[in-house]
């Protein structure tokens, strides 16, 4: 479920707006492009054909985004003309108690539940981590993985300020998109298209993957233990197959929650991983923990969090007026993690 709210839908939905933007496809006709194209590898090519060619793409993303980030600042003028020209609260990263969206408070006490969450305990990432050969290359691959963490602040932060200097009037969803369309030569641009293109497709590949091998191996194989390997494949490409429909179909709902991308994907997140969080760290540091207080908190967790996830929905779209439910549905998403 959370795959289908965040990952799925989020990959799907930004690749079907660089294909609008850049091709002036019907955002449809991208998504189903998209998501039957990173479909059709990962069923048939499986956890290797994932990593490959996450590996691959990793160098094209990591590239382009240089050097896009170097022209935009170019073409505001230089270094200097940039930060001049920027609000000077982009490059404040300590918010105000009050922002609507990051406020101090939640980034230094409710992200990190986030980021535990994600990190520490999200299949995609376990399963990545289990395939190194041996513990010393899963740490180490850890480690640098944090390390180019840190890129995205210089290569999509920075130009994301360049392209509200040079694009002051492009929506926040479509502003790579664009900057990638104007300011790219051709060539360089079909790279970068390529790159980003590929990042979404990984992401998507890998959730693929990753919910069919849970699917399989949490609830097929305790249903059917007998089950062969054949049969195991087969039931896990059929799983992928009902996962990519739920995400299309949700696809016009995500404007409900925020016009950006990533507030959404933040938001829907905070709702989902704190309860997952505690009993992960609850497990590790406390030894009363035990398995029905375990599931009691994620069963608990969840349906708070799915209160919170429909009350937003229904309070944005003006189906919910009820005081005490829009006030549940208007804490900041951050604030709602730590309470959570």
């Amino acid at each position: 479920i959370a795959y289908i709210f965040t990952k799925i839908s989020v990959a799907v939905y930004a690749g079907a707006l660089v294909l609008q933007t850049i091709l002036g496809w019907n955002i449809w006709v991208g998504a189903i492009v998209l998501i039957v194209a990173t479909g059709a590898y990962t069923v048939f090519g499986g956890l290797r054909a994932v990593i490959y060619t996450d590996f691959l793409q990793a160098f094209i993303l990591i590239g382009g985004g240089i050097f896009l980030t170097a022209i935009a600042i170019t073409d505001v003028g230089g270094f200097g003309p940039f930060v001049q020209g920027a609000d000077p609260e982009f490059f404040n990263l300590w918010k105000s108690i009050n922002h609507p969206e990051f406020p101090w408070t939640g980034i230094l006490f409710g992200a990190p539940i986030l980021g535990l969450w994600y990190w520490c305990t999200d299949q995609m990432i376990v399963q990545r981590t289990l395939a190194a050969p041996d513990i010393e290359n899963a740490r180490r691959s850890t480690i640098f993985a944090g390390f180019l963490k840190l890129i995205p602040v210089f290569i999509l932060v920075l130009p994301g300020i360049a392209g509200r200097e040079l694009f002051p009037d492009v929506a926040p969803n479509q502003m790579y998109a664009t900057m990638v369309n104007e300011l790219l030569p051709t060539g360089i641009k079909g790279l970068v298209v390529a790159g980003l293109l590929a990042a979404l497709m990984s992401s998507l590949s890998s959730v693929f993957n990753s919910s069919s091998t849970l699917v399989v191996m949490d609830f097929y194989k305790r249903w059917r233990p007998d089950a062969s390997e054949r049969e195991l494949v087969r039931a896990g490409q059929l799983s992928t197959i009902v996962l990519v429909i739920s995400g299309l179909l949700w696809l016009p709902f995500i404007g409900l929650m925020s016009d950006q991308l990533y507030v959404y994907l933040q938001s829907v997140q905070a709702y989902i991983s704190p309860p997952i969080a505690a009993v992960f760290l609850l497990g590790l540091l406390w030894k009363r923990a035990n398995g029905r207080g375990a599931i009691n908190t994620l069963i608990a967790g969840f349906i708070l969090g799915a209160i919170r996830f429909i009350a937003e929905l229904g309070t944005n779209a003006g189906w919910i007026t009820w005081r005490p439910l829009v006030a549940y549905a208007t804490i900041n998403f951050l604030h709602f993690a730590i309470l959570l």
